[in-house]
């Protein structure tokens, strides 16, 4: 048993934050509080030290696109059909990269990684710890959303035989949305008689969870057009949704608001290397965020290094997001949006004991992180 003792508490739940201890125990948080028994615990003083839950980042390609290789270890976008819903992120990530223990080192303890946005219909996110070496023991959630994508990349990937405009963008997830609900009515008509059934598809079994409501489609929009046409096909076919990126979500606050819908607001610490980026701002989350949005804030890695997420969170706040909820942004939103919260994004008992110290405030840049476990290992010692 640890107790981490004397920190400065954030623990992102209705208890605030206060000066006071965490204890742990095999993997789960045990007690959040104020002067809680050391007896039995070997104690790590944090006097003048911050503790947080780990850090949650809800699109990365994390593990997919290895450090320092090119194509031998490029698994992000399978770019040999523009509708690939069947692979999976799962299948692709390698746990033993070395840009997943950095992540640790920086304080990210989770990420829902997965396929690129070359195509319309990418495949399935998975969410995972970045610690150990087998991704299946890993693996919190394997099949968490299914990425789609509009804009620029699916018409320049595709741009000599298949898709010259956004419309047949569109027009493919409809006309594969369409085809799953038929698949899905054959088989409930068939019900237990085998020769009724309609021959397997496997690309439409992959897309059944999403029209029942299971997982939500992931969706690549930067551009306002392209982040309306999404909310489109979500009413059309009574989906669920995140926005990821959002680029150009601040234009277009009432909409993104009435829908419902949470945004994954980033990689915002880049060039603007498209077209599609020209009103790139970290101010967008701010705004979003002060309208009612739920917001989590996200690097796209490799795009951004993993571990810089708490820098990212940081320079939101300099452009108008309040410190609490960029804070917020990387832990309980985060957890909540992508379904997870019963086990990761706050210090509540009972909860998985992923926990990050550090010497100062996390979003400063001098601060060091001088501890970081997941599931109660300390991963990582500065």
């Amino acid at each position: 048993m640890i107790l981490l003792k004397n920190g400065t508490v954030y623990t992102m739940d209705e208890a605030g934050v206060f000066v006071g201890d965490v204890k742990f125990d095999q993997g789960k948080i045990v007690a959040v509080g104020k002067d809680l028994s050391a007896d039995g615990c070997e104690v790590i003083d944090c006097t003048g030290k911050n503790i947080y839950p780990g850090f949650i980042d809800g699109h990365s390609h994390l593990g997919m696109q290895e450090s320092s290789i090119r194509f031998e270890g490029d698994d992000v976008n399978e770019m040999s059909d523009p509708l690939t819903p069947h692979v999976r992120a799962i299948d692709a990530l390698n746990p033993m990269d070395e840009t997943i223990h950095n992540a640790a080192c920086g304080g990210v303890t989770t990420v829902c990684s997965g396929p690129g946005s070359a195509n319309v219909i990418g495949g399935t996110f998975a969410i995972w710890k970045t610690n150990g070496h087998v991704i299946d023991k890993m693996v919190i959630t394997p099949i968490a959303a299914m990425k789609c994508a509009f804009g620029e990349n699916p018409k320049r990937v595709y741009s000599d035989n298949k898709i010259k405009t956004r419309m047949q963008t569109a027009a493919y997830l409809r006309e594969t949305l369409m085809k799953t609900k038929e698949y899905m009515a054959k088989k409930a008509l068939a019900g237990d008689d085998i020769s009724k059934q309609p021959a397997y598809d496997m690309k439409l079994e992959a897309m059944i969870p999403v029209l029942e409501k299971k997982i939500p489609l992931k969706t690549h929009a930067h551009r306002a057009d392209d982040i309306l046409t999404a909310l489109r096909i979500a009413r059309e076919f009574d989906v669920l949704m995140t926005l990821d990126h959002c680029t150009e979500g601040h234009l277009i606050v009432d909409e993104v608001k009435a829908s419902g819908f949470p945004a994954f607001v980033g990689p915002s610490l880049t060039d603007k290397s498209k077209f599609e980026l020209k009103n790139l701002t970290f101010a967008t989350a701010g705004i979003l965020n002060k309208a009612g949005v739920k917001i989590a804030l996200i690097t796209d890695a490799p795009v951004i290094p993993q571990e810089y997420l708490p820098l990212c969170a940081g320079l939101a706040c300099k452009k108008g997001l309040a410190e609490m909820e960029a804070l917020k942004a990387i832990t309980i939103n985060p957890a909540e949006i992508l379904g997870i919260a019963d086990r990761v994004g706050s210090l509540t008992a009972g909860k998985d004991a992923d926990i990050v110290v550090s010497d100062g405030n996390i979003f400063n840049t001098l601060t060091n992180v001088n501890y970081t476990f997941i599931n109660g290992e300390m991963v990582y010692q500065f």
